[in-house]
């Protein structure tokens, strides 16, 4: 619900931000315009915090120091009648000599967004440490982990992994043990994108270069 009393004319020319920006983020957001001047609320598009125009807009007196310079105050955040989080931006609004007559606040409600973090969260997580009876003979986890760990440590991609990182991988696998399985190489070389004959030379080149 909208509730658009008469706005001083000061700040009616931004009327039709606020009212976009409202209609942008329906009904997510509540957009509020505060009269500085009077230190009320001078409109509300999409009200969800029980204020209404006319009341105190409640903001501090010293609010006149902190938006001398300031063009946006924030973002910051505010807790909601109801208990939800709000992520909250405001807006210095001036006259044409430049002294702040108002703010426009966006009050933007991510509680659903922490439901869905959470949610994510608890569906993404791995809460217990797996079983080690279901993956003590499972060598191409091994591998996976193996590889992806090496990446990870190395800071690179797969998929720009330069012949030097390859023969590199390969000598870190092999220092683990993990050609020791029979298809191992074939996996590896489907991991890369490689041949099997690409996996023995970059094998055949770490071992030379480690003096093997």
């Amino acid at each position: 619900m909208n509730i658009e009393p008469a706005i001083p004319s000061d700040l009616a020319m931004h009327r039709s931000s606020a009212a976009a920006i409202s209609a942008l983020l329906y009904p997510h957001a509540e957009v509020v315009l505060h009269d500085l001047a009077t230190g009320r609320i001078a409109a509300l598009w999409n009200a969800f915090s029980g204020r209404a125009p006319g009341m105190e807009s409640l903001v501090s007196d010293g609010l006149g120091e902190v938006t001398d310079d300031a063009l946006v105050l924030g973002p910051y955040e505010k807790t909601g009648p109801d208990g939800r989080r709000l992520k909250s931006v405001s807006a210095v609004l001036r006259d044409t000599d430049g002294g702040a007559i108002g703010l426009l606040c966006i009050n933007l409600d991510v509680s659903r967004i922490d439901a869905a973090v959470k949610l994510l969260a608890a569906l993404a997580g791995t809460p217990e440490p797996r079983p080690q009876a279901l993956f003590s003979r499972d060598w191409r986890e091994e591998i996976n982990a193996a590889l992806h760990g090496w990446l990870k440590a190395k800071s690179l991609a797969l998929s720009a992994l330069k012949r030097a990182d390859r023969v590199a991988l390969v000598a870190a696998l092999e220092e683990q043990g993990l050609f020791k399985t029979r298809n191992a190489v074939d996996h590896l070389a489907s991991l890369l994108g490689a041949s099997r004959a690409s996996i023995y030379n970059y094998l055949a080149a770490a071992r030379q270069e480690n003096g093997g």
